[in-house]
């Protein structure tokens, strides 16, 4: 099928509405995405036997109501289309309510305590913004419809419900802001997310053959092998042959539902890659994300592969993340964090940057956590992501024009300048305004912020509803400012002078990586959140929930729900890698290494009738002995702390155990295990390696 026919084909998008819906109901439904009316009963009919008819004739029989609890999954539940009639024929229906409202069971997802199992009612409700897709299973064909997921009493129990609410209030502070700078025609501000993915590819017999990848995503064990990524020749490399088939179908099933991948590329260690869509509305970009990991987990089984989203499932290769490219901009078309060609002029550039300054010095815990999971735990703060120190990448030339202004000293412009490359055949070209800086936890890119901390595995909903949220509690106050101002251009400099001057320190263009800068950002106060469990209970302190209850973003019980319900996942998920690397210490890996002792005593022994010694066979045998033992006394020790862990009954508690005890002595059972590895014949080591899992594809 040729691209342009191909593209959209299985999303009931705007242009399908438009060919489908009656005028004046295409109409309705556009003022609704706006935010302009209320959605009737009467259109969502007319609506939903429309979406009906374009389902069925692409061959679906089902549909669901697609949301995304706080599992960290989506979910669905599909009826199908099929109505029995009176006189045991069946006719096809789907009606105005069946698309507004749904009703899954919610008394298994978690709640943190909002409702108790036996309160088993939950809604699903349509969000009109973001298109239905037809999903394709084979030869089942079911109509995906992405909702909202809340409780019988209207808190929200998933992870769009905070996002959309998020949108709304940066969008109402935003335009406060511009209308007291004279802007009377843009209605709306929207935020807009692109989302770079990374993941890892191996061979699905190697998967299968580990314990710690099936359970848990992640290596609990495994030696490097003799080369990793020094040489960084797999960075931006050609893609291997297997990978572009895989690929290639990947970018088919994500174009067919109107998801715009544009870019891929080998990452910079072996067997890593990215991909990146094109921007997209935050709600979208979200829903598409999810269909995005679903996608590469599907596609990868088609060619004998698994995809790995787990932020670090090899040790001492770098991790993955997913590059949260976070922008805002008005309903026509103004871009609020585009420099434009003169950006020291630029006010209102400066007031709305000011505002993202601000809010991530101000509030920089609240980002933190929002990037916060087990997974990542182990790749923030290593040499390829950044540290757990939230600071603000903004080039050489934005930070003069800060410094400028607030010190009243002219900026010199850079407009024109351009790149000599030394060789005639190649072009000049343009300067950006910023260089990229890859250390950068949050850097500004050229018209938008890239937040890098964002794990691989997780939504990108947190990151953004938190980002739109405290920008909006800046901007509500500059509001303030403004909306009182006799002169504008005064009150703006003013604000942007005193953001430079009690924000600045969070602004870093230098190396994140070094330890130079962990103790300078301490020197300057900001703070250094290195784990999970460490950053999560800033999420209930007095000042974030003044926030998010003020723009109505969460309720005060929905936020302690939350807290409990990601220290509850915390546990859980260390409890079941230690469990896999108890069992697979003590049932795999330790016999091996017995019958392998006991293969080199009879060798021994044999020598020995022959009246031949063997020193380096002896002190092999030694060390291995020595190894089993010191791995056989550490798992004993792990399997007790996580006895412990599991006795506490305060959810922070038991994760700090979970984090300080059953952690470490995770660690304690690895470093023996690794040692042996490489003392092992490969043939009598039971598991594949990081040779196997990171070369072989």
């Amino acid at each position: 099928m040729p691209f342009n026919e191909l593209y959209g084909s299985n999303a009931f998008g705007d242009s399908v509405m438009r060919d489908r819906l009656p005028k004046a109901i295409y109409k309705e439904i556009k003022a609704v995405q706006a935010g302009e009316a209320e959605l009737t009963v009467e259109v969502a009919e007319v609506v939903a036997n429309a979406m009906k008819d374009w389902a069925i004739e692409k061959g679906a029989t089902h549909y669901t109501h697609w949301f995304q609890p706080m599992t960290g999954l989506t979910a669905e539940k599909h009826d199908s289309f099929i109505s029995p009639t009176d006189d045991g024929r069946a006719i096809l229906e789907f009606s105005g309510k069946e698309l507004i409202q749904g009703e899954p069971d919610a008394s298994s997802f978690p709640s943190g305590g909002l409702r108790a199992t036996f309160e088993a009612r939950g809604y699903t409700a349509w969000d009109v913004t973001s298109p239905a897709i037809l999903n394709e299973e084979g030869s089942c064909k079911t109509l995906v419809i992405p909702t909202a997921f809340i409780s019988y009493n209207g808190e929200a129990l998933d992870k769009k419900t905070p996002l959309l609410r998020s949108m709304q209030a940066i969008s109402a502070q935003a335009i406060r802001v511009l209308r007291a700078l004279g802007n009377t025609n843009s209605r709306r501000v929207i935020s807009s997310v692109g989302p770079e993915q990374e993941y890892f590819l191996v061979d699905e017999k190697y998967y299968a053959s580990r314990q710690d990848l099936l359970f848990t995503g992640r290596t609990v064990f495994g030696a490097l092998p003799p080369k990793g990524q020094e040489l960084e020749d797999h960075y931006f490399g050609k893609i291997p042959e297997r990978v572009a088939a895989f690929m290639t179908e990947v970018n088919e099933e994500l174009w067919k539902i109107g998801i715009p991948a544009k870019t891929q590329h080998n990452e910079v260690a072996p067997n890593q890659f990215e991909l990146a869509p094109i921007y997209g509305i935050a709600n979208v970009a979200t829903d598409q994300n999810h269909l995005v990991m679903q996608t590469l987990k599907k596609v990868a089984r088609h060619h004998g592969l698994v995809c790995l989203l787990h932020e670090k499932p090899f040790r001492g290769v770098n991790g993955s993340g997913k590059h949260n490219n976070w922008s805002i901009g008005t309903d026509d078309g103004i871009n609020l964090l585009n420099p434009g060609k003169t950006p020291g002029e630029n006010l209102s550039f400066l007031l709305f940057v000011s505002a993202v300054i601000d809010a991530v010095d101000t509030y920089a815990p609240l980002l933190r956590l929002s990037a916060a999971n087990a997974g990542n735990d182990h790749r923030l703060g290593a040499n390829e992501a950044p540290p757990a120190i939230i600071s603000i990448f903004l080039g050489e030339q934005l930070q003069d024009i800060f410094e400028g202004i607030a010190t009243g000293r002219p900026v010199a412009s850079s407009e024109g300048h351009k790149l000599e490359l030394g060789a005639n055949t190649l072009p000049k070209l343009p300067k950006d305004l910023t260089d990229r800086n890859r250390t950068s936890p949050f850097a500004f890119t050229g018209n938008k912020f890239e937040f890098r901390m964002v794990p691989s595995s997780d939504s990108i909903s947190g990151p953004n509803f938190v980002l739109n949220t405290i920008v909006a509690e800046v901007l509500s106050g500059f509001a303030s400012k403004l909306e009182g101002a006799k002169d504008i251009t005064a009150a703006i400099k003013e604000i942007v002078t005193d953001t430079w001057k009690k924000h600045s320190k969070v602004v870093f263009n230098g190396n994140g990586y070094t330890e130079d800068w962990v103790k300078e950002a301490a020197k300057r106060g900001l703070p250094n959140l290195k784990s999970s469990v460490e950053a999560w209970p800033y999420f209930a302190k007095e000042d974030s929930v003044k926030i998010f209850t003020k723009h109505k973003v969460f309720t005060k019980e929905e936020i302690h729900a939350r807290l409990d319900i990601v220290l509850e996942k915390y546990s859980k998920q260390i409890n079941i890698e230690a469990g896999v690397a108890f069992e697979m210490a003590t049932r795999e890996i330790l016999p091996a290494c017995v019958d392998y002792a006991v293969e080199i005593s009879g060798q021994l022994e044999t020598l020995g009738a022959s009246g031949v010694k063997s020193d380096s066979l002896k002190s092999r045998l030694s060390e291995i002995m020595s190894l089993v033992e010191e791995a056989s006394a550490a798992a004993a020790k792990l399997d007790a702390a996580r006895s412990a862990a599991k006795e506490v009954s305060d959810p922070l508690k038991q994760a700090e155990s979970c984090r300080d005890s059953v952690f470490a002595a995770m660690e304690a059972v690895r470093a023996p295990i690794d040692r042996l590895e490489k003392l092992m014949p490969k043939d009598y080591w039971p598991m594949p390696s990081y040779e196997d899992l990171l070369f072989r594809i």
